[in-house]
């Protein structure tokens, strides 16, 4: 059964995907209940983008809606919940999470596996986040090239090193469904995709500055910085435009 239902989470629904109304200390005690009942849990970071291929692909939305918890990464889903009527109180950031969770298991003595990437920014990362965090338990990392003829010598490396939480970054469209189609096998209590995060941490990319965070221009900077995911970013306008025009419809449960 969905957690949502199971510990009634409080969600509002933007175009049919459910999204954690919890803010983020809320959402990191919820994660550290998880993290001691065992069980799998999967968490997505949500933006826009993937609401649009949530709509465009049936297949891609009921993964997500089998997530336990889809919290509001991008600044449009806190728009589009407030355009609906049924507001957020804010974003809950994918990065901010991740740093969230490390300051977490620094009380707990978590153990973290970070998964993706290339192999040199995952060794970046695992290192710079070790020294961060001293007191957390990095059990492993892995880069994220790998096919599906590997995926279960990967799920068995990552079990032998009995994670609490699995951090995942191979893109918006494999991380979140590799996730949600291994999410048995690996049994880690608390699975998640981050993105680009590795690369940020290890310093091969800059966050956006604090004035474009402030304006909601995150995603304006990074087209900047990566022309090449303008076609991606396609998907953002359009999403606007449909708030805009359905916004009776945005937060129906049963779009």
């Amino acid at each position: 059964m969905n957690m949502n239902e199971t510990t009634q989470i409080p969600t509002v629904s933007v175009f049919g995907v459910p999204f954690s109304k919890l803010d983020m200390k809320e959402t990191v005690k919820y994660l550290t209940e998880a993290v001691q009942s065992g069980q799998p849990h999967q968490v997505i970071t949500a933006n826009p983008i993937m609401v649009m291929t949530a709509l465009d692909r049936p297949e891609y939305k009921q993964m997500m809606k089998s997530a336990e918890l889809i919290v509001p990464d991008g600044t449009g889903i806190v728009w589009a919940a407030g355009v609906g009527g049924d507001p957020l109180d804010g974003r809950v950031t994918g990065f901010d999470l991740l740093h969230e969770l490390f300051k977490a298991g620094e009380t707990y003595r978590w153990r973290f596996y970070l998964l993706g990437t290339t192999t040199e920014v995952i060794q970046e990362a695992a290192k710079r986040l070790q020294m961060q965090y001293p007191a957390a338990v990095i059990c492993g990392y892995r880069d994220g090239f790998f096919g599906a003829d590997e995926d279960a010598a990967v799920i068995e490396e990552i079990r032998a090193a009995q994670p609490d939480i699995l951090f995942v970054a191979r893109g918006a469209d494999n991380q979140e469904p590799w996730i949600a189609q291994h999410k048995e096998a690996l049994g880690v209590p608390v699975m998640m995709g981050v993105g680009g995060s590795f690369d940020i941490i290890s310093g091969k990319l800059k966050r956006a500055p604090k004035v474009f965070q402030k304006l909601r221009l995150e995603w304006f900077y990074r087209l900047l910085r990566e022309p090449s995911r303008y076609k991606r970013m396609l998907a953002l306008p359009k999403f606007a435009l449909k708030v805009l025009r359905e916004k009776e419809n945005v937060t129906k449960p049963g779009y």
